[in-house]
């Protein structure tokens, strides 16, 4: 059963799977919603699948390929599946929630 609310400090309280960087909080057909807080660097890789991040807490960089913008509490950060990607220079309490959807390789534009 996938719930209607699923509140920061439940986020916050759940285990990271082993070699994941990001805790699974629920899973309806293709999609995943993660809770993603990196301490120091962000260490990921590129995903298979696209995603979204929603910026829940911090400010800093986010590297898209080439690009960088600035992001803070509110924002939403899109990257296509297999594209690397980043947060930088970011502040102790970053904090987002990840979005994970649609098929490996990912969605056609």
């Amino acid at each position: 059963m996938v719930p209607v609310l699923l509140s920061r400090d439940t986020a916050e309280a759940m285990a990271l799977e082993p070699g994941r960087l990001s805790a699974l909080l629920m899973r309806h057909g293709s999609m995943e919603l993660r809770w993603y807080a990196p301490k120091g660097t962000d260490e990921q890789v590129p995903h298979d699948r696209d995603e979204i991040y929603v910026v829940v807490a911090g400010r800093g960089w986010f590297v898209r390929g080439e690009e960088r913008v600035a992001f803070r509490p509110g924002d939403a950060l899109f990257v296509a599946a297999n594209q690397p990607h980043r947060f930088e220079d970011f502040t102790p309490d970053l904090a987002v929630w990840v979005i994970f959807y649609g098929p490996v390789g990912g969605e056609a534009a």
